[in-house]
């Protein structure tokens, strides 16, 4: 091996095994190999940056824009409205749900349609009074399904055209993933639907989600005695008292009057009444530590200690501004007057020093918001909420204008008449003129780890291709598999992309396994199309964990589910998935 050579794939190796590692993020690590490549001389300086001008990288970030244009438009809210109904049986639900995430995945990213139908799911589940968890798991895997049917569906679709015409000259168009993608797709949902959720473990007593009920209990009141010595304080200074109690302290009142947000300034007086939250052990700990007494538990302030304040359920991502922090660490309290009131993490409640938590991606939080600014507080966060958004959309006028904007766009790319990353860079700006996506948030619908994650990661695998390491991979792979029948190899190829997904970034799978897939159908003299869209099915079929796909992280906490809950639906998926693609890919794209 040369020099180069011996540096990509020690970069490489090294990728792989902090993703898998998990501690630090994606884009991080991704971005760190891609300099230090630069720097040891095995990626060309004037290459360093060229992933992040990728058409790849920009129809990625286009799409995103696009997705929330036909969210604000209420486009994707009015097919959820018209079509689904609590009163159905669980396997209609599902089939409908799947559908419906499906095909609206097939034309946006697939994480932003679970994370549009995700809460229209859990609502439905709580109308019905049964476990969210047996229908979140078919919605998340359907989403991915839907994702293969088009270009724009899902990552890898995009990189996999992007690599075709960088190594052949001409990209995949629009709907040529449709044949393979589409057939393994409704085979897919038709599993999830009828067979998939009986295969996932119930959970007969088991809580699978914080929700808003099982936390209303906690609100109490403590009354600032006569000659207490907490008299003439500031409300704040008894915050660290309560962290150690794990008491939350909301506010107090004062002569019948709430005060929250500006309270913590306020000097203490005898007869103040203090709002708190708490388990009954942490609040007498609590009014014992001051000497506090008990508020008269017929008085009607408790019942009205919400008011101006609002519950909500949002669950943690990949990127929120908490994730990988504790609620004290990014100042939840006083940057946003909002407390940390309940977490769920797998199902199961965390009660104990919860604010000094650290903050996994899946986890659901139960917060206390002021009644004006819950949204805000949410997108402050960075999380998805679990409950009807109450986000503003646009007039209704302006939903198929946002629909007609997007299919003309998509019909003109599919005919060639214009480059897929025009025609969706006029979409967007067709919607920001259109005041379908404000200018001020343009930016904050984008993705950027992801941005990031294949600026990075596609000149290591430029780099790695001229270097002659993914010939030098395909040919050992080849060596391997002498004897064999092409079509074998093509499966094989398929099991250990899909493998890889599993457990890693698909991004990262992709990039790196496309040029193999080339390299190899060269090596055996036959049409390179048919291996990538098999390494295009594959990278896009993680459903063994919950760390292979971001959708499947986003229902951890929601669903109440443990790692080894996915393999059991997801096994028999993928075996699916091969047995189903294999053949379709040899009628559509032949050897």
């Amino acid at each position: 091996m040369t020099t180069d050579q011996i540096v990509l794939f020690s970069l490489f190796t090294a990728v792989f095994g902090m993703l898998l590692w998990g501690r630090f993020r994606y884009d991080l690590v991704a971005f760190t190999a891609l300099m230090i490549g630069v720097v040891l001389g095995a990626v060309p300086t004037k290459d360093a940056f060229s992933g992040f001008g990728h058409p790849a990288t920009i129809i990625v970030a286009l799409v995103l824009v696009v997705s929330a244009g036909l969210v604000r438009s209420g486009a994707v809210y009015l097919i959820t409205r018209t079509l689904v109904d609590a009163s159905r049986k669980l396997g209609a639900h599902i089939a409908i749900m799947g559908a419906i995430g499906g095909l609206l995945s097939a034309f946006m990213n697939n994480v932003a349609a679970l994370a549009l139908l995700m809460p229209v799911d859990i609502q439905t589940a709580r109308k019905a009074g049964r476990d969210p968890g047996l229908s979140l798991m078919p919605l998340s895997f359907a989403t991915i399904l839907g994702g293969m049917a088009t270009l724009i569906g899902t990552p890898p679709n995009i990189i996999i055209a992007s690599i075709r015409e960088d190594t052949l000259g001409e990209p995949f168009k629009m709907f040529d993933f449709a044949p393979v993608g589409g057939i393994t797709a409704i085979a897919g949902l038709i599993f999830v639907a009828f067979i998939g959720w009986r295969l996932i473990p119930t959970r007969e007593g088991k809580a699978t989600g914080a929700t808003l009920d099982s936390y209303t209990d906690y609100l109490a009141e403590l009354t600032v005695p006569e000659k207490s010595k907490h008299i003439d304080k500031r409300l704040s200074e008894l915050y660290d008292i309560a962290e150690k109690n794990d008491v939350a302290i909301l506010g107090l009142i004062r002569d019948g009057k709430r005060r929250y947000g500006t309270a913590k300034n306020t000097k203490l007086i005898a007869g103040d009444v203090l709002v708190m939250e708490a388990v009954p052990e942490a609040l007498d700990e609590f009014r014992a530590a001051l000497n506090l007494d008990f508020s008269d538990t017929k008085r009607e302030e408790l019942l009205a200690a919400t008011d101006g304040l609002v519950k909500i359920e949002v669950v943690a991502t990949e990127t929120s501004r908490i994730t990988g922090k504790t609620a004290e660490a990014i100042g939840l309290a006083w940057r946003q007057r909002t407390v940390l009131m309940g977490l769920s993490r797998k199902g199961t409640s965390v009660k104990s020093q919860m604010r000094k938590t650290v903050i996994e991606a899946g986890d659901i939080l139960l917060l206390l918001a002021p009644q004006d600014s819950a949204n805000d507080v949410t997108e402050w966060l960075g999380c998805l909420p679990l409950a009807d958004r109450g986000v503003a959309v646009t007039a209704n006028s302006k939903v198929w204008l946002a629909i007609g904007l997007f299919a003309g766009a998509v019909a003109l790319a599919s005919f060639g008449l214009i480059y897929l990353p025009i025609a969706l860079g006029l979409v967007v700006v067709a919607y920001v003129l259109a005041k379908i996506v404000p200018i001020s948030e343009l930016y904050t619908h984008i993705e950027w780890p992801v941005v990031v994650l294949l600026g990075s990661m596609i000149p290591l695998g430029a780099a790695l291709e001229t270097s002659g390491g993914t010939e030098l991979i395909s040919g050992s792979l080849v060596s391997l598999t002498s004897g064999l029948a092409p079509w074998m190899i093509l499966t094989i190829l398929m099991v250990v992309t899909m493998t890889l997904s599993d457990v890693l970034n698909n991004t990262a799978t992709t990039i790196v396994a496309a040029p193999i897939a080339i390299q190899m159908a060269q090596s055996l003299n036959v049409s390179p199309d048919p291996f990538l869209m098999a390494v295009a099915v594959a990278a896009s079929s993680a459903y063994l964990t919950p760390i292979g796909h971001k959708n499947n992280t986003l229902i951890l906490g929601p669903g109440g589910y443990s790692f080894g809950d996915y393999w059991r639906m997801g096994l028999p998926l993928e075996i699916l998935v091969v047995a189903v693609s294999i053949p379709a890919i040899l009628v559509f794209w032949p050897l």
